[in-house]
């Protein structure tokens, strides 16, 4: 390997999302993430609720957008690690999903809640630390 190339996280990147969205997710009523962004990247998205909740007025408006969706968010959120895993399908400018707001949406299925893992976040997409892969690639085989 060059100076430069680090291992692959095996095919997988982290997606920083703010709560309720990333409990959405997660929990498989959401299936599609708005960004104003597309990616060319397909396969594993690990999900990280972001480090801070946002405002309260914020959270409420989540909230609430769930609830005329049919889903009732808890009160208490993770925040600030990796709390599932979901599949990229795709990016499309359009959607029936009754998540979709645009301009980009991206699709997302296999939703898997996974136990909480703490971790820094970053902008965008990013590969996971090789302590996560490694955590993740136990799990998956125990």
């Amino acid at each position: 390997m060059g100076m430069n190339a680090r291992p692959k996280a095996g095919g997988m990147k982290v997606i920083v999302v703010r709560q309720p969205w990333a409990w959405l997710i997660v929990h498989g009523y959401k299936d599609i993430e708005n960004r104003s962004w597309k990616t060319r990247y397909r396969g594993t998205l690990l999900i990280q609720a972001s480090a801070s909740l946002p405002p309260k007025w914020a959270l409420t408006e989540g909230r609430s957008f769930a609830r005329k969706r049919g889903v009732r968010v808890p009160e208490d959120l993770e925040k600030g690690g990796i709390v599932g895993m979901v599949q990229l399908e795709d990016c499309v400018t359009r959607s029936r999903s009754k998540w979709f707001e645009g301009p980009v949406g991206w699709v997302l299925s296999k939703a898997k809640r996974i136990p909480f893992i703490p971790l820094k976040g970053q902008l965008g997409l990013f590969d996971p630390p090789n302590s996560v892969v490694k955590r993740l690639s136990r799990k998956r085989s125990a």
